[in-house]
């Protein structure tokens, strides 16, 4: 298989993570491509993936598989005890699934957004907006007070354990300081949350 990304991107970080805890990073052959560069907008990733986007998973067999969580989907149903991060129970599953959508709704878009219209990186490819940009910053914020709160009563985003969802938490809390928001003194069991799942090893794949 073959895992098609930019390294330093959010989603196929998220990626990464998640197969390193199911200890199957090293089944997928990583390729690199420069988004900058537009490495990825040719007519031959169109046919992986026509939205242009990374990450995509390429089987043995040329079939395709994009966007993140249909991904690691793909991998929990191979291996589902390798270990379990989509949940075993009906109410675990329906739980994590909940957490999902609000990082992925919440706190990612709006990130992105703030990105897209504030750092310039996008500025050659797309018109910016930065006033938008700003509003959406403003949304990222909102959710770190979110989760402090959440955090303060919980060692884990939900289900009492590790799951995809501290994965895709985590991975946002780090990008978010391409725009410099970063966890703050106010933000205590947050951080502490970021710091126990900062230590783990899959955090440094």
């Amino acid at each position: 298989m073959k895992l098609y990304e930019m390294a330093i991107a959010p989603n196929p970080r998220r990626v990464r993570m998640f197969l390193h805890e199911k200890m199957l990073l090293d089944q997928v052959e990583r390729v690199e491509l420069d988004l900058a560069k537009g490495e990825h907008r040719t007519p031959g990733f169109a046919q992986k993936n026509p939205f242009y986007r990374v990450p995509v998973l390429e089987l043995d067999d040329g079939t395709c598989i994009s966007e993140t969580t249909a991904i690691c989907r793909y991998m929990e149903e191979l291996h589902p005890d390798s270990p379990n991060l989509f949940g075993t129970t009906a109410l675990e599953k329906a739980t994590i699934e909940q957490w999902l959508r609000w990082i992925d709704f919440e706190f990612l878009v709006p990130l992105g957004s703030c990105f897209q219209h504030c750092s310039g990186y996008f500025k050659a490819h797309m018109k910016t907006f930065p006033d938008f940009g700003k509003e959406c910053g403003k949304k990222v914020w909102k959710f770190f007070e979110f989760l402090d709160q959440h955090l303060k009563d919980n060692e884990f985003i939900c289900a009492d354990r590790f799951t995809i969802a501290d994965i895709n938490a985590y991975v946002t809390v780090q990008f978010a300081k391409v725009v410099d928001i970063r966890i703050q003194d106010q933000h205590p069991h947050l951080k502490a949350w970021h710091d126990r799942i900062d230590s783990r090893a899959s955090a440094k794949a």
